[in-house]
């Protein structure tokens, strides 16, 4: 079992920059694919970005590349996500999830066993 809670969400003007937290419970976290996702208010839950358990490799979404950054520290057992550039469109609940199964990089909800209860990031413009 993981126990995900993530932190480090709030209000910020556009252009601004926040940096998300996931802590993960459990001496396996190591193992595991790691990814970010986002839902805004009526819309379906999404992709943000994911990470493998070594943190050797990245994945984006089109709409954060080049803005966002996931990356984790296995020894503190808390995987991140560095926002900047930051736009009203960004608003929404990040949720950080684990996939225990798989060592490649997951877009897809359903691969994801272990989620966190959300944060939520409100972008002002």
């Amino acid at each position: 079992q993981v126990q995900l809670v993530e932190s480090g969400g709030g209000l910020v003007q556009a252009g601004g920059s926040l940096r998300l937290s996931c802590a993960a419970s459990g001496r396996t976290f190591s193992a595991y694919t790691m990814g970010w996702f986002r839902q805004a208010p009526g819309k379906e839950r999404e992709f943000a970005a994911g990470i493998t358990w070594n943190g050797d490799s990245t994945a984006y979404a089109d709409s954060v590349k080049g803005r966002f950054t996931i990356s984790r520290d296995n020894a503190k057992n808390t995987v991140y996500l560095q926002m900047n550039s930051l736009k009203p469109e960004d608003s929404a609940v990040y949720y950080c999830a684990a996939d225990s199964n798989f060592r490649a990089i997951a877009r897809t909800i359903k691969r994801y066993d272990y989620w966190g209860q959300g944060t939520q990031v409100t972008v002002s413009s």
